[in-house]
């Protein structure tokens, strides 16, 4: 009776990771909204204060110094941004994990549990996270950001999109967008899937560093069109995932590549004419 229970879940694994993650991108979206919604202050002309944390406390003159406990929830805030991004992208390689996991553990050499490989994949974008909350800081310092999170001038802007696009074009784009695009491949060319949790989520941990090889500067878009401009995180959020897992994939990366370097030329010829 204990075995046909636990065959009867194990078939049923890909549905219940699937919809885990769905749970877990529809929350974090829904963080990211609500934290768009309150930042709009009702209309509520917030030229002068700094925007963060959101709906947390009082705000603060835009030229006030970072507190720790406001470090905190901007951390907190490109978390959550990075897993309502990121997690649609990763599906495919975990749903794999998972499938591969089930048929396992049917056999003697059963391998550790799918949430071990999805984990080191997070870890890796929260840790990012903490440098993009890092970046946030020093560019608010420099007077490069405005209140609202995104670009001050057309030259910072211009810069930013031109180094994007040229980073679509790399070598190190390409050989990290690889590896995102072929899940067997990643698997087969780092060991095997992994009977021990350590493995596991080490295994999904390189993953995840692929993934911030492929994106990164992507990521850095946020600081030109707004880290909380929705529109703006939706539309990186889409083609990242267009990357990944269309056949065309890397010829949509060097079509966007050209159009990031033209749009920079753009903002930067409008900036210093």
């Amino acid at each position: 009776m204990v075995d046909t229970t636990l065959a009867a879940i194990l078939r049923r694994d890909r549905v219940i990771v699937t919809a885990t993650l769905i749970i877990l991108t529809v929350l974090a979206w829904g963080y990211v909204l609500w934290l768009v919604a309150d930042m709009d202050m009702g209309g509520m002309d917030m030229s002068g204060f700094r925007m963060i944390p959101a709906g947390i406390g009082p705000m603060k003159p835009a030229t006030a110094p970072w507190n720790a406990i406001e470090f905190a929830f901007v951390f907190a805030m490109w978390a959550v941004m990075m897993i309502g991004m990121m997690t649609p992208s990763a599906t495919p390689m975990i749903l794999l994990y998972a499938r591969v996991g089930g048929q396992a553990a049917n056999t003697s050499k059963a391998l550790a549990a799918t949430w071990w490989f999805a984990a080191g994949y997070l870890f890796v974008w929260i840790a990012f996270a903490f440098g993009a909350t890092f970046a946030q800081w020093v560019l608010e310092r420099q007077s490069l950001l405005t209140p609202t999170m995104a670009g001050a001038g057309g030259v910072f802007g211009g810069l930013i999109m031109i180094a994007a696009g040229v980073y679509q074009w790399a070598p190190l784009k390409d050989a990290c967008l690889r590896q995102c695009q072929a899940p067997w491949v990643f698997i087969q060319q780092h060991g095997g899937f992994r009977s021990d949790r350590l493995g596991s989520l080490v295994l999904g941990a390189r993953h995840g560093m692929y993934c911030v090889g492929c994106c990164w500067a992507l990521m850095a878009l946020l600081f030109v069109g707004g880290v909380m401009n929705v529109l703006w995180i939706a539309a990186i959020t889409i083609f990242v995932l267009a990357e990944k897992i269309m056949p065309v994939g890397r010829a949509i990366s060097r079509i966007a590549g050209l159009a990031f370097i033209a749009w920079g030329v753009w903002l930067l010829t409008s900036a210093l004419l």
